[in-house]
């Protein structure tokens, strides 16, 4: 619930940091870019928290790097920002992500579940047309081409995912059919094969009930555990056909039913689970900080508030 206030109010993102016991989030802007809330006690999404705020080191736009490292997906994807070596193992497929200023390389248990059930697909040789809703920078999208997906269609509301995605699909030698800015709060999402959907619980249920014919197959995720059942029932008749979780959070692979697909499904529901990724924060202290789909880049802060729940 807080992650989920502070998302509205802070758009250029938020820092995720699991500490014993507690969780904290950090948004980092210039004076009069923050969130307004008052130093000490307060109230975020109905829960109580403690607000505390500092002045960051001068040269952030150095230290934002350190919170993006490679990460390699079922020894298949290896997704990196530009300034990380590229992959040297056989077999690997390498892509290369820029975060820029508002979005993560991938490295969040949404997309790492998200990627993983794409790969299944693939390697099912389930490929076909791809719309990827909520695209950030593109690296769903991007991996679903690379893959052998196509066409691809990325979608998003924000003109910084647009340039995000179109300049690391350039960087990866990847021509994506259409990138474009959507609403999809009020726009049913464009009829594909496949539909990514990596977003979070209100905005998921918006899109199911703005479908008017359900997709081949669906892969939902942005969901903690406990939402994944509620979603499942909204894409209906869609059915779970594989629900992959990590950190708490959720992905799901929903496929129509026999009658209304081309193929039909052998695979009976499975669950499996990852380990985010061990990052380290600009004080130089090992945390464990998964990207909530995008992450602060070099922008030109002065301050930094945190709120511990």
């Amino acid at each position: 619930m807080v992650l989920a206030e502070l998302l509205e109010l802070a758009t250029s993102g938020v820092e995720q940091v699991d500490g014993d016991g507690f969780v904290e989030f950090a948004v980092y802007g210039a004076p009069g870019e923050l969130p307004e809330l008052d130093i000490g006690e307060a109230e975020v999404g109905g829960i109580r928290v403690t607000v505390s705020a500092r002045e960051v080191p001068d040269d952030w736009a150095e230290r934002w790097k350190r919170f993006h490292v490679p990460v390699l997906i079922a020894d298949r994807l290896y997704l990196r920002p530009p300034w990380e070596q590229a992959a040297r193992r056989p077999g690997v497929i390498d892509l290369v992500i820029d975060p820029g200023q508002a979005f993560g390389t991938g490295a969040h248990a949404t997309t790492r579940l998200s990627l993983e059930l794409l790969l299944e697909l693939a390697q099912e040789d389930a490929r076909g047309s791809v719309c990827d809703l909520g695209a950030g920078s593109g690296v769903l999208a991007i991996a679903a081409a690379r893959l052998g997906f196509g066409p691809v269609t990325a979608l998003d509301s924000d003109p910084l995912a647009i340039e995000a995605t179109t300049a690391n699909a350039r960087a990866n030698g990847v021509v994506l059919d259409r990138v474009e800015r959507a609403n999809l709060r009020d726009e049913a999402a464009p009829q594909a094969d496949l539909v990514l959907a990596n977003l979070m619980r209100p905005l998921l249920l918006r899109v199911a009930q703005l479908m008017a014919e359900p997709p081949r197959e669906l892969i939902a995720s942005g969901l903690l555990e406990h939402e994944a059942d509620e979603v499942a029932a909204a894409f209906s008749p869609l059915r779970e056909r594989r629900r992959a979780v990590g950190g708490g959070w959720c992905a799901l692979l929903l496929r129509a039913p026999p009658s209304t697909t081309r193929r039909e499904s052998t695979v009976s529901s499975m669950r499996t689970s990852i380990t985010p990724s061990t990052m380290r924060s600009p004080s130089k202290t090992p945390a464990k900080i998964p990207t909530v789909g995008w992450s602060s880049g070099p922008i030109a802060p002065a301050t930094c508030s945190r709120w511990s729940s």
